[in-house]
Protein backbone atom coordinates (compact mmCIF):
# COMPACT_ATOMS: atom_id res chain seq x y z
CA UNK A 1 0.00 0.00 0.00
CA UNK A 2 2.78 2.51 1.20
CA UNK A 3 4.74 2.13 -2.15
CA UNK A 4 2.14 2.85 -4.49
CA UNK A 5 0.67 5.54 -2.84
CA UNK A 6 3.74 6.91 -2.32
CA UNK A 7 5.48 6.47 -5.98
CA UNK A 8 2.19 8.00 -7.05
CA UNK A 9 2.74 11.45 -4.81
CA UNK A 10 6.14 11.77 -6.26
CA UNK A 11 6.67 13.20 -9.32
CA UNK A 12 8.42 10.57 -11.89
CA UNK A 13 10.52 13.01 -13.73
CA UNK A 14 12.70 13.77 -10.39
CA UNK A 15 13.74 10.47 -9.58
CA UNK A 16 13.29 11.22 -5.44
CA UNK A 17 10.99 9.83 -3.10
CA UNK A 18 10.71 12.78 -1.12
CA UNK A 19 9.69 16.14 -2.06
CA UNK A 20 12.79 17.51 -0.33
CA UNK A 21 15.92 18.52 -2.48
CA UNK A 22 19.12 16.81 -0.21
CA UNK A 23 22.25 18.97 -1.78
CA UNK A 24 25.21 16.70 -3.01
CA UNK A 25 28.08 16.94 -0.84
CA UNK A 26 30.01 20.63 -2.24
CA UNK A 27 33.20 21.77 -1.02
CA UNK A 28 31.81 25.31 -1.41
CA UNK A 29 30.44 26.18 1.52
CA UNK A 30 34.04 25.28 4.05
CA UNK A 31 36.12 27.11 0.82
CA UNK A 32 33.58 30.13 1.36
CA UNK A 33 34.12 30.35 4.70
CA UNK A 34 38.14 30.74 4.81
CA UNK A 35 37.90 33.04 1.94
CA UNK A 36 35.45 35.17 4.08
CA UNK A 37 38.40 34.96 6.62
CA UNK A 38 41.02 35.70 4.33
CA UNK A 39 39.35 38.46 2.60
CA UNK A 40 38.82 39.61 6.75
CA UNK A 41 42.06 39.41 7.54
CA UNK A 42 43.38 41.29 4.46
CA UNK A 43 40.65 44.17 5.06
CA UNK A 44 42.19 44.32 9.17
CA UNK A 45 45.41 43.97 7.80
CA UNK A 46 45.10 47.44 5.10
CA UNK A 47 43.29 49.13 7.60
CA UNK A 48 45.79 48.96 10.38
CA UNK A 49 49.29 48.55 8.43
CA UNK A 50 48.33 49.39 4.42
CA UNK A 51 49.47 45.86 3.26
CA UNK A 52 48.10 44.45 0.35
CA UNK A 53 49.51 41.78 0.04
CA UNK A 54 46.44 39.85 1.55
CA UNK A 55 43.23 41.93 0.26
CA UNK A 56 43.47 41.10 -3.33
CA UNK A 57 43.95 37.37 -2.02
CA UNK A 58 40.74 37.39 0.00
CA UNK A 59 38.92 39.21 -2.68
CA UNK A 60 39.62 36.85 -5.91
CA UNK A 61 38.67 33.78 -3.54
CA UNK A 62 35.83 35.55 -2.46
CA UNK A 63 34.85 35.87 -6.56
CA UNK A 64 35.83 32.38 -7.17
CA UNK A 65 33.48 31.12 -4.31
CA UNK A 66 30.74 33.30 -5.49
CA UNK A 67 31.29 31.81 -9.41
CA UNK A 68 31.94 28.40 -8.26
CA UNK A 69 28.67 27.65 -5.98
CA UNK A 70 26.06 29.78 -7.91
CA UNK A 71 27.14 27.39 -10.98
CA UNK A 72 26.62 24.55 -8.53
CA UNK A 73 22.99 26.09 -7.63
CA UNK A 74 22.07 27.13 -11.32
CA UNK A 75 23.02 23.24 -12.32
CA UNK A 76 20.89 22.35 -9.85
CA UNK A 77 17.57 24.60 -10.59
CA UNK A 78 17.94 23.80 -14.20
CA UNK A 79 17.73 19.55 -13.54
CA UNK A 80 13.78 18.63 -13.86
CA UNK A 81 12.24 17.97 -10.71
CA UNK A 82 14.60 18.90 -8.82
CA UNK A 83 13.36 22.17 -6.61
CA UNK A 84 10.09 21.08 -5.72
CA UNK A 85 7.48 24.06 -4.47
CA UNK A 86 8.78 22.75 -0.64
CA UNK A 87 12.28 23.38 -1.78
CA UNK A 88 11.89 26.54 -3.29
CA UNK A 89 9.74 27.45 -0.18
CA UNK A 90 12.88 26.60 2.04
CA UNK A 91 14.83 29.14 -0.35
CA UNK A 92 12.49 31.88 0.26
CA UNK A 93 12.93 31.06 4.13
CA UNK A 94 16.52 30.67 4.09
CA UNK A 95 16.95 34.26 1.92
CA UNK A 96 15.13 35.82 4.73
CA UNK A 97 17.31 34.53 7.56
CA UNK A 98 20.24 35.79 5.58
CA UNK A 99 18.81 38.95 4.86
CA UNK A 100 17.56 39.01 8.59
CA UNK A 101 21.57 38.12 9.76
CA UNK A 102 22.56 41.15 7.69
CA UNK A 103 20.30 43.34 9.24
CA UNK A 104 22.14 42.51 12.28
CA UNK A 105 25.67 43.15 10.65
CA UNK A 106 24.64 46.40 9.96
CA UNK A 107 22.81 47.42 13.16
CA UNK A 108 26.09 46.96 14.91
CA UNK A 109 27.86 50.15 12.68
CA UNK A 110 24.63 51.91 13.82
CA UNK A 111 24.80 50.93 17.85
CA UNK A 112 28.85 52.04 17.30
CA UNK A 113 27.96 55.22 15.89
CA UNK A 114 24.64 56.41 17.95
CA UNK A 115 26.55 55.27 21.13
CA UNK A 116 29.35 57.60 20.79
CA UNK A 117 26.84 60.29 19.13
CA UNK A 118 25.26 60.30 22.43
CA UNK A 119 28.10 59.74 24.45
CA UNK A 120 30.85 61.46 22.96
CA UNK A 121 32.75 61.35 26.56
CA UNK A 122 33.13 57.33 25.96
CA UNK A 123 35.88 57.94 23.06
CA UNK A 124 38.24 58.90 25.58
CA UNK A 125 41.94 60.61 25.48
CA UNK A 126 40.07 63.62 23.98
CA UNK A 127 39.98 67.40 25.55
CA UNK A 128 36.91 68.26 27.76
CA UNK A 129 35.75 70.37 24.38
CA UNK A 130 36.61 67.87 21.93
CA UNK A 131 34.68 65.33 24.15
CA UNK A 132 31.65 67.30 24.09
CA UNK A 133 30.27 66.76 20.87
CA UNK A 134 29.63 64.99 17.96
CA UNK A 135 30.98 64.77 15.43
CA UNK A 136 34.72 65.35 17.13
CA UNK A 137 35.81 68.58 17.31
CA UNK A 138 37.71 68.95 14.14
CA UNK A 139 36.25 66.53 12.12
CA UNK A 140 35.05 67.82 8.53
CA UNK A 141 32.25 66.28 7.88
CA UNK A 142 30.62 65.44 3.84
CA UNK A 143 27.80 67.95 2.68
CA UNK A 144 24.88 65.59 2.35
CA UNK A 145 23.76 67.75 -0.34
CA UNK A 146 26.71 67.15 -2.66
CA UNK A 147 27.47 63.69 -3.90
CA UNK A 148 25.63 61.36 -0.74
CA UNK A 149 22.49 62.83 -2.38
CA UNK A 150 23.25 62.18 -5.44
CA UNK A 151 24.17 58.58 -4.73
CA UNK A 152 20.96 58.53 -2.51
CA UNK A 153 18.65 59.80 -6.30
CA UNK A 154 21.15 56.73 -7.65
CA UNK A 155 20.14 54.15 -5.85
CA UNK A 156 16.43 55.10 -5.23
CA UNK A 157 16.39 55.50 -8.82
CA UNK A 158 17.98 51.58 -8.79
CA UNK A 159 14.69 50.65 -6.80
CA UNK A 160 12.39 51.75 -9.41
CA UNK A 161 14.39 50.17 -12.21
CA UNK A 162 14.72 46.74 -10.85
CA UNK A 163 10.70 46.99 -9.43
CA UNK A 164 9.95 47.63 -12.67
CA UNK A 165 12.23 44.77 -14.57
CA UNK A 166 10.24 42.28 -11.84
CA UNK A 167 7.08 43.22 -13.18
CA UNK A 168 8.20 42.64 -16.45
CA UNK A 169 8.72 39.17 -15.46
CA UNK A 170 6.10 38.36 -13.19
CA UNK A 171 3.76 39.13 -16.28
CA UNK A 172 6.10 37.31 -18.85
CA UNK A 173 7.40 40.25 -20.12
CA UNK A 174 11.13 39.06 -20.71
CA UNK A 175 12.64 42.42 -22.51
CA UNK A 176 11.38 44.66 -19.64
CA UNK A 177 13.12 42.35 -17.63
CA UNK A 178 16.38 42.48 -19.72
CA UNK A 179 16.23 46.46 -20.15
CA UNK A 180 15.20 47.05 -16.02
CA UNK A 181 18.02 45.20 -15.02
CA UNK A 182 20.68 46.35 -17.21
CA UNK A 183 19.01 50.09 -16.00
CA UNK A 184 20.07 49.34 -12.25
CA UNK A 185 23.35 47.54 -13.12
CA UNK A 186 24.41 50.43 -14.83
CA UNK A 187 23.13 52.76 -11.54
CA UNK A 188 24.60 50.39 -8.94
CA UNK A 189 27.96 50.57 -10.91
CA UNK A 190 27.63 54.75 -10.72
CA UNK A 191 27.10 54.82 -7.49
CA UNK A 192 30.24 52.21 -6.69
CA UNK A 193 32.45 55.23 -8.53
CA UNK A 194 30.61 57.82 -6.86
CA UNK A 195 31.70 56.96 -3.48
CA UNK A 196 35.05 56.06 -4.78
CA UNK A 197 35.22 59.69 -5.70
CA UNK A 198 33.94 60.42 -2.00
CA UNK A 199 36.87 58.86 -0.45
CA UNK A 200 39.33 59.95 -3.11
CA UNK A 201 37.99 63.78 -1.84
CA UNK A 202 37.55 62.54 2.26
CA UNK A 203 39.00 65.17 4.58
CA UNK A 204 39.82 62.40 7.19
CA UNK A 205 41.63 58.87 7.00
CA UNK A 206 40.20 55.83 8.39
CA UNK A 207 42.94 55.91 11.17
CA UNK A 208 42.36 59.41 11.79
CA UNK A 209 39.35 59.08 14.93
CA UNK A 210 36.86 56.70 16.32
CA UNK A 211 34.15 59.18 14.26
CA UNK A 212 36.28 58.35 10.96
CA UNK A 213 36.36 54.61 11.66
CA UNK A 214 32.73 54.06 12.24
CA UNK A 215 32.29 56.23 9.15
CA UNK A 216 34.36 54.33 7.05
CA UNK A 217 33.37 51.01 7.99
CA UNK A 218 29.78 51.30 7.74
CA UNK A 219 29.73 52.94 4.12
CA UNK A 220 32.84 50.86 3.33
CA UNK A 221 30.82 47.95 3.77
CA UNK A 222 27.39 49.01 2.37
CA UNK A 223 29.59 49.94 -0.74
CA UNK A 224 30.90 46.33 -0.63
CA UNK A 225 27.29 45.31 -0.56
CA UNK A 226 26.30 47.13 -3.69
CA UNK A 227 29.00 45.53 -5.61
CA UNK A 228 28.20 42.22 -4.83
CA UNK A 229 24.38 42.99 -5.30
CA UNK A 230 25.56 44.56 -9.12
CA UNK A 231 27.48 40.76 -9.15
CA UNK A 232 24.17 39.40 -8.26
CA UNK A 233 22.50 41.43 -10.92
CA UNK A 234 24.74 41.03 -13.30
CA UNK A 235 24.25 37.06 -12.98
CA UNK A 236 20.64 37.58 -13.12
CA UNK A 237 21.15 39.59 -16.99
CA UNK A 238 22.96 36.84 -18.08
CA UNK A 239 20.21 34.27 -17.33
CA UNK A 240 17.78 36.18 -18.74
CA UNK A 241 19.64 36.20 -22.17
CA UNK A 242 19.65 33.23 -21.92
CA UNK A 243 16.27 32.71 -20.88
CA UNK A 244 16.65 31.10 -17.75
CA UNK A 245 13.53 32.49 -16.22
CA UNK A 246 10.21 32.47 -16.72
CA UNK A 247 6.51 34.12 -14.86
CA UNK A 248 6.45 30.99 -12.94
CA UNK A 249 9.78 30.18 -12.15
CA UNK A 250 11.83 33.03 -11.40
CA UNK A 251 13.11 33.28 -7.12
CA UNK A 252 16.93 34.04 -8.40
CA UNK A 253 15.79 37.21 -9.56
CA UNK A 254 13.81 38.12 -6.84
CA UNK A 255 16.41 36.97 -4.32
CA UNK A 256 18.54 39.67 -5.94
CA UNK A 257 15.88 41.95 -5.99
CA UNK A 258 15.15 41.35 -2.48
CA UNK A 259 19.02 41.92 -1.68
CA UNK A 260 18.89 45.16 -3.70
CA UNK A 261 16.11 46.33 -1.61
CA UNK A 262 18.08 46.00 1.67
CA UNK A 263 21.45 47.67 0.27
CA UNK A 264 18.69 50.66 -0.70
CA UNK A 265 17.35 50.78 2.69
CA UNK A 266 20.13 50.53 4.46
CA UNK A 267 21.85 53.43 2.55
CA UNK A 268 18.92 55.36 3.46
CA UNK A 269 19.25 55.33 7.06
CA UNK A 270 23.18 55.93 6.81
CA UNK A 271 22.54 59.18 4.88
CA UNK A 272 20.10 60.23 7.34
CA UNK A 273 22.09 59.40 10.09
CA UNK A 274 25.50 59.57 9.32
CA UNK A 275 25.66 62.32 6.48
CA UNK A 276 22.39 64.45 7.45
CA UNK A 277 21.84 64.47 11.25
CA UNK A 278 26.25 64.16 11.64
CA UNK A 279 26.67 67.22 9.20
CA UNK A 280 28.97 70.29 10.31
CA UNK A 281 28.88 72.99 8.13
Amino acid sequence: MSTDTHSAAIPVSSGIRQPYHLVDPSPWPIISAFSGGLLLFGIAEYANHHSKLVLPAGIAAVLLCMFGWWRQVLKESNTPGLHSPLTRLGLRYAMLMFIASEVMFFAAFFWAYFNFSIFPSNMGNLTSAAAAVWPPAGVHTFNPLHLPLVNTLILLTSALTLTWAHHGIAHGNRRTLIIGLILTIVLGMSFTICQAREYSEAPFKFTDGVYQSVFYMATGFHGFHVIVGTIFLTVCLIRALRGGFTAERHFGFEAAAWYWHFVDVVWLFLFVAIYWLGYRG
